[in-house]
């Protein structure tokens, strides 16, 4: 059987990682029409054609954001998203991470396996050597997602970003390459 080229960019044995196209909007909105009681108050994922046009744009052409969707293996299935916003070269080398799952998705693992192939992918082919994450402390999911993957608290900024119509408190997760390495034998192998 000849070997053909997978659609992902990395692969784990449940999900795969690829770039958002425009092509995914009907699926992406669908998926966050049905997610929203999931979603509400901590995300505001797109739900009309013109709203994900507008999201995906610059996920795909700003080289200062990496936008992925994570695709169950089997059926292709969006189950959820990660984007590396805010890139920075030079000396920082550093992004900061959102992400949301799908409700069809959410508790399965699909997620915080997707999130590994991410920070692979950060770590790797973008180069990049930092990853932060800015959570809601009361966004229990969200905080564990950060906390299982290895990052580190760092710190609390009250009222630092504005959602659902008032500025919230965030707390401040990292990881570096080398924390990664110390924790996960494989990547520092890789």
């Amino acid at each position: 059987m000849p070997h053909t080229a997978s659609r992902y960019l990395a692969e784990g044995p449940r999900v795969g990682i690829r770039p958002f196209t425009l092509d995914d909007g009907p699926e992406f909105t669908a998926r966050a029409r049905e997610s929203k009681d999931l979603h509400r108050p901590w995300l505001f994922p797109p739900d009309t054609d013109e709203g994900y046009a507008a999201y995906a744009k610059p996920l795909i052409e700003d080289p200062s954001k990496a936008g992925f969707l994570v695709c169950e293996k089997d059926s292709g299935d969006i189950a959820g998203f990660i984007n590396i916003n805010n890139i920075v070269r030079g000396g920082f080398q550093c992004g900061a991470l959102g992400y949301g799952a799908f409700v069809h998705a959410a508790g399965r693992g699909l997620m915080r396996e997707g999130l590994d192939l991410v920070i692979g992918y950060a770590f790797g082919p973008l180069g990049l050597h930092r990853l932060e994450i800015n959570a809601q402390p009361d966004n229990v999911p969200s905080v564990a997602m950060a906390r299982g993957a290895g990052f580190r608290l760092e710190g609390f900024s009250p009222d630092m970003i504005f959602i659902d119509g008032a500025w919230r408190d965030h707390e401040r997760w990292a990881l570096t390459v080398e924390m990664r390495a110390t924790s996960d034998p494989a990547f520092a192998q890789s």
